[in-house]
């Protein structure tokens, strides 16, 4: 298809009559989508279900401009930075007034930046109103290619079906961090830890507070010496994983772990979480309210333009001039939206060891964090990146102060031997932080600041001021209740006195244990394990296997047997029954050397038939 010279590369044709936002505003589409139903050519009235409505006008919303190109199709315009219309790349927005099941396909076709990670198979996160975690969109839906409508531009395309009428969608590059969360995050942090000290640094262009939150164990404590560690983030407002990473550093910083409480002690932090509040609240990718690169900025810094780089250089030259307390360290936060993975810009230095000095903390920053890519690390004196916060205040600070941009990717990472990309959760860029705290342990650690030997880790003895101080008292449980057990009906047998036989020649046990010997008159080795007649040696318990056993003397009485228990039913017992009960049941007499060899029979068996008959 040809395109004229001087034509707009967003205008495009379409199967409808384009239907444009009326909401947005007329110059250049600077504003946000305000409650805007998507109806079909010819359609008026009331809105059906299924008519989508497309709503951006929330904090860090961004999407300018809606067109209906088919039943199905919606081609997306994002909203560029104020006064920067050249920056697009963030979008932000709901959709609702849904069909269930009905299915869209959403073209975002004004894209500036080519090379992003969606070449890399990112895709936009999305959520509703019942789902409220962040998913993405699975790659099978999303497609990044050249679009030939739109002179050779690059477009992202997704298709995705609804399947809630009642739900209110989200759509998002990256995880939001807004203002309002930033905010409340340090409204819990700050009110209720002793440790903590925040305070107002700046307000920006459009009266928005710029907090400064000092972290470190006793604040009214100036006279030990201490180094500073000074962290900035968000500086460009689209780069929201920076402020999750800040937050899980300030998190772990204030916990009771064995590493924040050293690092408490020996070192104080100056934390900003927002450089840029008026560019988040906005929806902006990287400028402020004025269309204002701040990071490029800190080399021409105005008063009335850049109030909080004006507030934070004096801020870094106070600390830096502090001999007490020196300023040894500056991190910047960002998001790198072309690169998978953590890794740092630093700087070079004609001077061979301060550069060594310098490539430390990256090096124990690798052995840390999960996923650093130490091929995209590195460092330079590019002069395009002069008005940056590491080459500018490098040049101007003490030779000690290290400066550092940290950046990790808005999609995810690499592990060894894995070559798909793992995105990155919340969790994850909070894990990011807590991460950036042990490597400060271990380079403080390295430089001497920190003794060696002391712990690191939580104990996992439980100790007595983690027991319960105040036991409660225990009810005494309850005695076991034993009752006997019912008899019905017993036939207890009086046992006879026998003489017992002659005792056998020595026998001997077999060294498996088992009592070998002959049995009278046959000559054969029997196995038993009872002496002679069914009576054990009093030394059976204690001879070892294979030893001869003593003669025993021979009993002059039989032992009594323990009563047994005879129970009789007499609805089947029939004619001689009983005797044939009483006789299968007779017990057999064991010839056993027991202590007692007194048996009392208290009735006979015999007694006991004549008692049953004469009741009968």
């Amino acid at each position: 298809m040809a395109f004229s010279e001087g034509r707009d590369p967003l205008e495009h044709t379409s199967l409808y009559q384009r239907a444009e936002s009326e909401d947005s505003d007329a110059e250049g589409g600077l504003g946000n989508v305000n409650k805007l139903i998507m109806r079909p050519p010819g359609h008026s009235g009331k809105a059906k279900k299924g008519h989508i409505c497309f709503d951006a006008t929330f904090e860090t919303g961004n999407l300018g401009r809606v067109d209906l190109i088919s039943e199905f199709e919606y081609d997306l315009f994002i909203r560029p930075d104020t006064c920067g219309p050249r920056l697009r790349l963030w979008f932000n927005f709901t959709v609702d007034n849904v069909k269930a099941d009905q299915r869209v396909i959403f073209n975002i076709v004004n894209i500036s930046k080519s090379e992003n990670l969606f070449r890399h198979g990112m895709t936009p996160l999305v959520k509703s109103s019942t789902r409220p975690k962040w998913q993405r969109i699975p790659r099978e839906q999303v497609f990044y290619y050249k679009s030939a409508q739109h002179q050779n531009h690059y477009v992202l395309s997704f298709s995705f079906a609804f399947d809630r009428e009642d739900d209110v969608y989200q759509f998002t590059l990256t995880y939001p961090y807004s203002y309002t969360r930033y905010l409340g995050h340090l409204d819990n942090l700050c009110s209720r830890l002793s440790c903590t000290k925040r305070e107002t640094l700046a307000e920006s262009m459009q009266k928005r507070n710029v907090e400064l939150v000092t972290i470190t164990s006793d604040l009214e404590d100036t006279e030990r010496p201490r180094k500073v560690v000074v962290v900035l983030a968000r500086v460009h407002p689209g780069e929201s994983p920076s402020s999750f990473v800040c937050q899980g550093l300030m998190d772990f910083l204030v916990s009771a772990h064995p590493i924040a409480q050293i690092l408490r002690e020996y070192v104080i932090f100056k934390i900003i979480p927002m450089l840029n509040p008026d560019g988040v609240f906005l929806g902006n990718y990287r400028s402020t309210a004025m269309g204002l690169d701040l990071n490029r900025s800190w080399n021409n810094i105005s008063t009335w333009i850049h109030p909080t780089l004006h507030a934070t250089r004096s801020l870094l030259q106070i600390l830096d001039k502090d001999a007490q307390t020196p300023l040894d360290c500056v991190l910047d936060l960002h998001a790198h939206s072309n690169a998978t993975g953590v890794f740092v810009y630093g700087n070079t230095y004609d001077d061979v060891y301060r550069y060594e000095r310098h490539t430390v903390l990256p090096k124990l920053l690798a052995q840390h964090a999960e996923g650093y890519e130490l091929l995209n690390t590195q460092y330079n004196q590019d002069h395009n990146k002069a008005g940056t916060a590491r080459r500018y205040l490098c040049s101007t600070l003490k030779d000690q102060v290290n400066c550092y941009s940290i950046e990790v990717s808005m999609y995810g990472y690499k592990r060894k031997g894995i070559s798909d990309v793992l995105p990155y959760t919340e969790e994850g860029y909070y894990r990011l932080g807590r991460n950036l705290a042990r490597v400060f342990l271990e380079y403080y650690k390295l430089t001497g600041l920190i003794p060696l030997g002391l712990p690191d880790q939580p104990s996992n003895r439980r100790t007595r001021q983690s027991r319960q101080r105040h036991r409660l008292p225990r009810e005494p449980r309850p005695r076991t209740v034993r009752t006997p057990a019912t008899l019905h009906l017993a036939s207890i047998y009086e046992y006879f006195q026998e003489e017992a036989e002659p005792l056998p020649s020595a026998r001997y046990r077999s060294m498996s244990g088992t009592r070998m010997g002959q049995q009278p008159g046959t000559g054969i080795a029997s196995e038993t394990g009872t002496g002679v007649g069914g009576c054990r040696s009093r030394s059976y318990r204690f001879r070892s296997p294979g030893a001869p056993l003593e003669r025993v003397q021979a009993l002059t009485k039989r032992p009594a047997a323990e009563p047994r228990l005879t129970i009789i039913d007499f609805n089947q017992l029939t004619k001689g029954g009983l005797d044939l009960a009483t006789s299968k049941n007779k017990p057999t007499v064991l010839r056993r050397n027991i202590k007692s060899r007194r048996c009392v029979a208290i009735v006979s068996s015999r007694s006991c038939e004549e008692n049953i008959f004469s009741k009968l």
